[in-house]
Parts: structure tokens; sequence; C-alpha cells
């Protein structure tokens, strides 16, 4: 069968009720609706015929890793996606969960961060396992938890063995081709000050007013050391959560006194050719000049998380890299058009597992995913056209990569 009439065998109906069903498991991080999708995605992965299985990451919570065994000669073909969502804000106006879609989209919390992902390269599987087309090499199905919380469940499949000769992460770039992203880590700012009553604020070191004067600063910081403009490119930082009254244990029921305390939590972003490292003392000089402003004022920053989550490193692959051919070329016979590819905005800032897959596993991939455009928001939905599309891309990098018997 050639590889068109492959792609006009895809059942758009199937492939969106498969979406849907996975729509709706509660698959909050940790929560044991991620864990009961794994079962599903392993049944679902048994019945087309891999080796499928539940794989341990901490207590009562599993990956589903799946692989269809090649004949042997080809390539190997990893598909890294994350079962977890980030939880649902105000402002739905349909049921989150319940996988409903109409002429344009299908809706729901996760489904484009990243279950439109995780189904797509599901149904390119399902599609060429239907048609009997028997590859060379293998392609393994991840779905894996906790990408929220870091990729621990990226880290445990890759400590587990786990590997292929290439990847795609299907995490949503609304199907351009990102080469390139940020690292990413989360810091933790205290501002200490010097209380006083209103009546004798001029004596005071306001830390609210001080909060309020670096919130602008830390939100325009890019970093140093950029080797050149891509990597630049990906800076960003930003703050988003701030809290401040009296004292570490915040006693916000004395107004009529000058905040001494504030804390704030926020995220950067950076290249790869910066570090953590570089960053933080970046931020380090940032809060002396704040302090110059303050006299008295002291200050502290430190990364959230530090050694209870894995870091979300830079990730960049080269645009000659055969992965990266391969879905441009399955693009561009699927749309007629050049894949754009790149640091892609705004998914340049996201953090991903391709990092944890390129770092620690010495993977080569590229991330490339239906959604994006509606991602973290309410009524998160994705096109249809392009989830259809995507499992097109897929199907076609798949025998790009793993060849056909």
């Amino acid at each position: 069968m050639d590889s068109q009439r492959l792609l006009d065998s895809i059942d758009a109906t199937e492939a969106l009720e498969f979406l849907a069903k996975m729509i709706r498991f509660k698959s909050y991080s940790g929560e044991p609706g991620e864990s009961e999708l794994a079962r599903f995605m392993v049944e679902h992965m048994q019945a087309l015929g891999l080796t499928a299985e539940l794989q341990p990451v901490e207590a009562e919570r599993f990956n589903a890793i799946g692989t269809l065994k090649g004949t042997g000669g080809g390539q190997s073909l990893l598909f890294n996606g994350h079962m977890d969502t980030n939880p649902v804000t105000e402002g739905w106006t349909v049921d989150p969960w319940g996988g409903l879609y109409d002429e344009e989209f299908i809706y729901g919390i996760g489904v484009s961060n990243m279950k439109a992902g995780d189904a797509a390269a599901f149904m390119a599987v399902k599609v060429l396992v239907d048609a009997g087309i028997a590859l060379k090499g293998d392609v393994v199905l991840e779905y894996v938890v906790g990408e929220l919380q870091g990729g621990v469940g990226t880290v445990k499949a890759i400590d587990a063995g786990i590997r292929a000769d290439c990847f795609i992460n299907m995490e949503p770039t609304d199907l351009n081709g990102l080469t390139l992203h940020a690292g990413s880590f989360n810091v933790e700012i205290e501002l200490t000050g010097i209380t006083r009553h209103v009546s004798k604020r001029e004596e005071a070191v306001d830390a609210v007013a001080a909060a309020a004067a670096l919130v602008p600063r830390f939100n325009a910081m890019s970093f140093s050391g950029a080797a050149n403009q891509d990597h630049a490119a990906v800076n960003r930082a930003n703050i988003g959560v701030i809290r401040g009254s009296l004292s570490p244990e915040f006693h916000d029921w004395r107004p009529p006194q000058i905040a001494d305390f504030t804390r704030l939590a926020g995220t950067v972003r950076y290249g790869p050719s910066q570090s953590e490292e570089s960053v933080l003392a970046d931020i380090r000089v940032l809060l002396d000049e704040l302090v110059a402003d303050f006299p008295g004022l002291q200050t502290t920053v430190v990364k959230q998380h530090a050694g209870k989550r894995p870091s979300m490193l830079p990730f960049e692959v080269e645009p000659d890299a055969p992965i990266v051919k391969a879905v441009g070329r399955a693009f561009h016979q699927v749309r007629g058009v050049d894949q754009k590819q790149g640091p892609v905005r705004p998914c340049c800032f996201y953090g991903t597992d391709a990092a944890h897959l390129k770092h620690r596993a010495g993977m080569s991939g590229i991330v490339c995913g239906p959604g994006g455009r509606y991602n973290t928001m309410p009524d998160e939905r994705v096109d249809i056209p392009d989830y259809l599309d995507m499992i097109r891309v897929y199907l076609l990098a798949i025998l790009d990569i793993c060849e056909t018997e």
C-alpha cells in the first residue's frame, strides 16, 4: 500500500473518539486518574499487538510503555508524551473532562498539553498495524507521568534503559518543528526590610514597595553568556507569585505597619549556552541593584525544588539531523508547504522532556505536536484538522525512519 492510501485510510471519527476517551480521565499529576489513563493506554497498545506494560515510577504511579517490534535492519523511533495535565481554572464553558468535539475543535483539559499528541502517535501506529505494514525498525510509544513535576516519568524510563535511535516529543507546537527550546527552572526570592508603624513610614524599608519595583525589572530580564541570537531569543523571566506582610509568618492582620518581608516566586527560561548557575548570578546582580535603591534591604534567591525535581535543561538539535529532516518531509507531503522549524515562538519558551531524552539518554529528536494555540486557557482545545494532520505526519515519519519490510 502506498503512503497516500495509508493517509486516506485514517478514520477521523475513530481518531476523535479515542482522543475523547483519553480526555475523560482526570489525570492530574500524582492523582489516581493519571495511572488509570496509563492502564487504558497499555490495554489499547496490547490490543494492537504491541508489547506493552506499566512501568512503576513511584507509589501507585506508572508510565505506559509499548513497542511495535520491527523485523530488523531499520532505525528505531520513540514517541514521548506525558499524560498529566494542568489543573482546570475558572472560565470554562464546557465540561473539561467531557471529551466534547464539534466541527472545528475537540475540547478538554490537557487536550492541547498534550493528549492530542499522545493520541496522534497511537493512531499513527494503529493505521500501520491495521494495514498489515511490517517495519524494519521498532516504534516505541512512551506515555509518562509527572512531566509537570520536572519530568519524573521520562527520567524513570531513561534510567530503566528505554532508548531508540531518535525521538519525537509530542508537546504542542501547532505542528511546527521545534529544534531549540529553553531550559527552565523556578526561583524563590525573599526580600527582608525594616518595619515601622505607618506614622514613621519614612524610617522603614518597605519590602512590599521593593517587591513592586522588582517585578517589572525581573520580568524584563535577559541573561548573560548567550552564544548566539537563537540562544538569547529563548531568554525570559516572570514573577507569578508574591506575598508580603510582617515576617515570614505573614502577619497580614496588621496592615498599619510597613511590611518587612516579601516572598516572590517565578520562573526563568535560558538558552543552551547559559546555565542555572549563570542565570542565578544574573539575578543576584539585579537584586544588588534593588538594594542600592532600597538601602537596608536584604535579599536572597534560590532555585525552587532544588534536588527534589529533575532539572529541565535546554534542548537543541542540529537542523540537518535525520529526524528533523524526516518530520519536515512528512509535513511537506501532508500540507504542501515547508514546515516552520527552529526556536519557534511561543513554544521555544517551553520546558519539555525532550531535554531529558537528549541530555540523559543521548538521543536526537524533535518536538512536534498538535495544539498550542489554545493551550493553558479556559476551554482548552485543538483544531481537528491539526490533530488529523499530526497523525498523518507521524505516520509518514515512522515510514521514513523505520522503513518498511
